[in-house]
């Protein structure tokens, strides 16, 4: 770190360390930055069968695995719609050479990665997330206290408190729902840097009895179980596992059309899909509460599929060995 420099007098590091910030971001290449940073780092010398840069794309993680570790295989991972992060191409374009293999969460999300990185197009594969269909039925039998009290309409939403999850759109539906006259209450698990701003968005809309933050648990399946709608107002989402677990427990759902939405929900077979917009997820919602037959229709038809994916695990063995 420049502390460390500066402490220990190494003076051209610093100044190497801000040549390489300007050059990266005069010429848009970060890799030129990574590359530099990397230098102060020790190699680990020891070597892998196989190195995973799970939580991607991420910077720093894709180029510390892709240069200062030693691995017969390098593996990254796609968790979500690159088209709608701000993601360095020069950069990616130089990692994604190095690596072995990429997978993807989604057939969309590995379509538009293709698409900007031809690179990639002879080494990604979709893996899906990891969903065990009896475990979370198992785990859903927990005991919770969940406003047993209330008479109306329960909503859940699950993620984590930030724009792109969409809870800021949840709570405005709500407060249309509510002034329509429905008996609804709407419950969000997780947690998340927009925690303050949401609330003070519930209280603004005076929602504070009925727009719910449960904060984050570890079992959020109970809360699944005992809510009557499960919503996911998400503006982009690579693969949303925790709609594959509320299809586990055969709730009927609203999602928004994100890029692997038609992957998970066939629209009015067994969920619906909404555009991600206030009028059109409180449209979805409504048609459900005013039809419960549909609803009803939903639960039977994903009561017949097959919701597990822990046979993706094969796919990681057996490229590796």
């Amino acid at each position: 770190t420049i502390k460390s420099y500066i402490k220990k007098r190494k003076y051209h590091k610093i100044l190497g360390f801000f040549y390489s910030y300007f050059k990266s971001k005069k010429s848009n290449d970060r890799y030129i930055y990574y590359k530099n940073i990397l230098k102060s780092i020790p190699m680990n010398m020891k070597e892998y069968d196989a190195a995973i840069a799970y939580a991607g794309p991420t910077e720093i993680i894709d180029a510390y695995i892709t240069h200062k570790i030693k691995a017969k295989l390098k593996i990254s991972w796609v968790h979500f719609d690159i088209s709608h992060h701000e993601i360095n191409k020069k950069l990616y374009t130089k990692l994604y050479e190095r690596f072995n293999k990429i997978f993807v969460v989604s057939k969309n999300g590995e379509r538009i990665l293709n698409k900007q990185f031809p690179v990639t197009s002879t080494k990604s594969q979709v893996f899906n997330n990891l969903v065990s269909h009896e475990l979370i039925k198992d785990m859903a039998q927990e005991k919770i206290d969940f406003d047993n009290g209330f008479k109306g309409i329960r909503i859940l939403t699950i993620g984590r408190l930030s724009k792109e999850k969409g809870q800021d759109l949840a709570i405005s539906v709500l407060d249309k729902l509510k002034k329509q006259g429905y008996k609804v209450r709407w419950y969000c698990v997780g947690e998340g840097n927009d925690r303050d701003e949401y609330e003070r968005l519930i209280e603004n809309l005076n929602l504070r009895n009925d727009f719910i933050l449960l904060g984050e648990t570890i079992n959020p399946y109970p809360y699944i179980k005992a809510s009557d709608i499960y919503v996911q107002p998400s503006r982009h989402e690579g693969y949303g596992i925790t709609i594959a677990e509320a299809k586990c427990l055969n709730k009927p759902i609203v999602i928004t059309n994100f890029i692997g939405s038609n992957e998970q929900i066939e629209d009015g077979q067994n969920g619906l899909i909404a555009e991600c917009t206030l009028d059109k997820i409180c449209d979805k919602i409504k048609f459900l509460i005013d039809n419960p037959k549909v609803s009803e229709n939903f639960s039977k038809a994903l009561s017949r599929e097959k919701i597990d994916t822990t046979c993706e695990v094969s796919k990681l063995c057996n490229y590796i060995n």
